[in-house]
């Protein structure tokens, strides 16, 4: 698996105490199974379309609902942030495929 903003999602969920394991990151924000990123890794594969799309959709949700929160703002801003790389993802592999 390259290189790709689900790697920076699952460090800063694991940062912040969000999430123990990528087992826990693949089931949890990625809806696939517990062994999903291992797969991509073992595999060298990308994650799908779809998969990108329920984190962003989840990060999006998240970042919103903590930008309100004073305590917590940084982490909302972040998800935001990180969401919209993920949506960034998601046309450059679109665009692979009908290009």
């Amino acid at each position: 698996m390259d290189k790709t903003v689900l790697n920076e999602v699952f460090e800063l969920l694991r940062t912040i105490k969000a999430v123990d394991s990528e087992s826990e990151f693949s089931r949890d924000w990625l809806g696939r199974g517990e062994c999903y990123l291992r797969t991509l890794r073992f595999k060298k594969a990308k994650p799908s379309v779809a998969t990108i799309a329920i984190c962003a959709s989840k990060l999006q949700h998240y970042g919103n609902q903590l930008v309100h929160d004073g305590k917590h703002h940084w982490i909302g801003e972040r998800f935001l942030t990180l969401s919209q790389e993920c949506h960034a993802q998601i046309n450059q592999q679109s665009m692979a495929k009908w290009l």
